[in-house]
């Protein structure tokens, strides 16, 4: 098992070590007319609290018109993958006010028609997979305009490891936003980040691999934080005389790694949301497995399929020093197959090798005689890597792509039914903030793989760590959740997929009653059936957590997003994301958020649903944090699992997990990687 464990290390290093590319900054506001100067970035203050299964993060910014002229600006934010918008705010006469979610064209009719009678507005929309937009009228010459976007999102655990990204980068692929990432990325006067952790299970360590400047503080095994301040530090800096850490451009991602003390049993989590006198309330449960999963031992197909268009450029050469270290420590019992794409497919072993040294020292001496060039015909790649698969072999496909397919086939519901057609597992490494998450985590669900998204600033040895265990071990797959004893309906996601090691489980519901439940998660692992059960309390009653119920909608919208990606959209799946949107206050395709003057709410006749909501979650979200850390663990009485969770396979902790001879390769890679992106 080391040995197999070392191989598929070595075949995932330079997938991941791709991450090393120059980026541009995000997070910007721009004039609309591509003829006037850029707005100066005065202030960036950022407020992130990780507690009871989920992050909310607060940013909020200052931006200067240097003209002479008002003008309306564009907002663009890439907001990170399962992150849903709940809440954006303009000051007007210097006071705050948050939008509120209309269908789409309607948002933008009310917007154009307050624009055009020079009264202040602004409009958030959802820039397909990319960012959220938010128009902004009118910023006036030579003044500021303030504004705050808020969003939540599930903080997963992944062996023990939890992972947050404040995305700075833009992400660098195919298709260029015009001049827009070009802008200014320096903030004037001040930049702040602080992030507060708080955990039911101790932490201990808080790691930021790309900022190394800063150290985590903490009170207690439960609760840390994290704080980067740009210009004069705070008060609470101030009165204990210590230094903080400091940046100075914002085109770095902020990546926070936390790592839970080892020994932890496996485990069932909930937080519930459910008002005084209502019938309905609504949950978030977070199943984090026992390590049971057996590991794999025979040999295996291993399938590259490499992205080669132009936004590789830069990176390629790591590509080929990490395929190269890879399959060099195949045994014979392994087999490989190269595939790249770009505006079109090519094999570049043609057909399946034998992993000895002659083999691999030729496909070796291909891919340095490749460049990279032209358009992203992703459909034609994995068709590609797809061809000749063996029935009688255990398989993996190894994708790497930002996804953002601009040549021959490009629709979703296209890869999806090619992937249904074979039994494959596809292994997706998702590179950027700018990348088609939606197309590439739909693919890998659909093929009972995994996607791992991959930011600059992430901790690659890590990373690979955790891949690994993955592709190592066996996973828990069609898996079905039943529970029993309480009425409980809208599920979701409906259609789980796969468990890896170290996977959490997050499922979100609706309830109705209280009382005593029977909670059973059941599916087959090498084709033998497997249960887990449980009995816990869902709560009569319960206000501390509100945001419960925007991450439902979030979740069910996606999975009705999917359902119209596969089967074409209709009438009723577009109207039910539409009506969740708007009793919950989401941005999606299909609805935007109107910000205007308080008395032009009333004037066009909505409802300011959103603002209770937000003054019922910033009042939540205050109780919270002077209140202590609470315990979520349903389960104690009766345990779910019988084993501890999963932790990364070394068994080791600290600098020295992988050994001397990973370091032997990484570092020549790394040293190469960080000469590229300071170029």
């Amino acid at each position: 098992m080391h040995t197999l464990m070392k191989q598929v290390r070595y075949l995932l290093v330079g997938i991941l070590l791709l991450a090393g590319q120059s980026v541009m900054a995000a997070g910007l506001m721009t004039p609309k007319s591509g003829n006037l100067p850029q707005l100066e970035i005065r202030q960036h203050h950022v407020e992130v609290t990780i507690e009871d299964g989920y992050a909310v993060t607060s940013v909020e910014q200052v931006f200067f018109n240097p003209n002479n002229a008002e003008l309306e600006a564009i907002y663009s934010f890439p907001v990170p993958e399962k992150a849903s918008v709940g809440e954006f705010t303009y000051w007007i006469d210097g006071k705050p006010i948050s939008g509120e979610v209309l269908e789409k064209q309607r948002a933008r009719d009310v917007y154009q028609q307050e624009r055009e009678q020079g009264r202040e507005a602004a409009l958030t929309e959802q820039d397909s997979y990319r960012t959220f937009d938010s128009h902004v009228y009118p910023v006036r010459p030579q003044q500021d305009v303030r504004i705050r976007l808020v969003y939540l999102q599930p903080a997963h655990l992944d062996g023990g490891i939890g992972r947050y990204v404040y995305p700075l980068e833009e992400g660098g692929v195919d298709e260029q936003r015009l001049a827009f990432w070009s802008y200014n990325d320096v903030v004037t006067e001040a930049f702040s980040f602080n992030l507060k952790l708080r955990s039911s299970y101790p932490i201990d360590a808080v790691r930021l691999p790309q900022h190394p400047q800063v150290s985590a503080s903490t009170s207690s095994p439960q609760e840390w934080s994290v704080s980067i301040l740009n210009g004069q530090a705070g008060a609470e800096e101030e009165a204990a005389q210590t230094t903080p850490a400091v940046i100075r451009k914002l085109d770095k991602d902020i990546v926070v790694y936390w790592r839970q003390q080892q020994g932890l049993p496996g485990s069932v989590d909930m937080i519930a949301h459910k008002e005084p006198g209502k019938d309905r309330g609504t949950f978030m449960l977070t199943v984090t497995p026992g390590d049971d999963l057996a590991s794999i031992n025979e040999g295996r197909d291993w399938v590259f399929v490499l992205d080669l268009s132009g936004s590789m450029e830069g990176k390629y050469q790591s590509l080929v020093e990490g395929v190269r270290k890879g399959l060099v420590k195949l045994t014979d019992k392994d087999r490989f197959k190269v595939v790249l794409f770009n505006n079109r497919a090519r094999e570049l072993t043609y057909g399946y090798l034998q992993a000895n040294i002659n083999n691999v020292q030729r496909a070796i001496d291909r891919l340095e005689n490749t460049r990279p060039s032209g358009g992203t015909n992703l459909y034609a790649g994995l068709e590609r890597g797809i061809e000749g698969l063996d029935s009688d072999r255990s398989s993996a496909i190894i994708l790497v792509t930002d996804g953002v397919a601009n040549v021959g086939i490009t629709e979703k519901k296209d890869f999806l039914k090619l992937l249904e057609r074979y039994d494959v597992r596809l292994f997706t490494f998702v590179m950027g903030n700018s990348a088609n998450r939606p197309l590439l985590d739909g693919m890998t669900k659909i093929s009972n793989g995994f996607a791992i998204n991959v930011s600059n600033s992430d901790d690659i040895v890590g990373q690979l760590m955790l891949a690994t265990d993955k592709l190592t071990h066996e996973a828990l797959h069609d898996i079905d959740v039943k529970i029993r004893g309480v009425k409980v309906k809208d599920l979701t996601p409906a259609r789980i997929g796969s468990l890896y090691r170290g996977e959490q489980l997050i499922v979100f519901g609706h309830y109705w009653g209280d009382g005593n439940a029977d909670v059973a998660i059941s599916g087959k692992v090498s084709g033998k059936p497997a249960e887990y059960s449980s009995r816990f309390k869902f709560p009569g009653q319960s206000t501390r957590n509100p945001e419960i119920e925007r991450l439902w909608a979030f979740a069910t919208i996606e999975d009705l997003q999917n359902r119209i990606d596969y089967l074409g959209e209709d009438a009723d799946s577009r109207q039910a994301i539409i009506d969740i949107a708007k009793e919950y206050s989401l941005v999606t395709d299909y609805t935007s958020m109107v910000v205007l003057r308080e008395g032009q709410f009333q004037h066009n006749g909505i409802e300011r649903r959103n603002a209770t909501r937000v003054a019922k979650e910033v009042a939540a979200r205050q109780q919270r944090s002077s209140a202590p850390v609470v315990d979520n663990r349903v389960d104690r009485q009766q345990p779910m699992y019988s084993q501890p969770r999963a932790y990364p396979s070394s068994g080791q902790s600290g600098g020295g997990a992988l050994g001397p001879w990973m370091l032997v390769l990484l570092l020549p890679l790394w040293i190469a990687g960080q000469r590229r992106r300071n170029a």
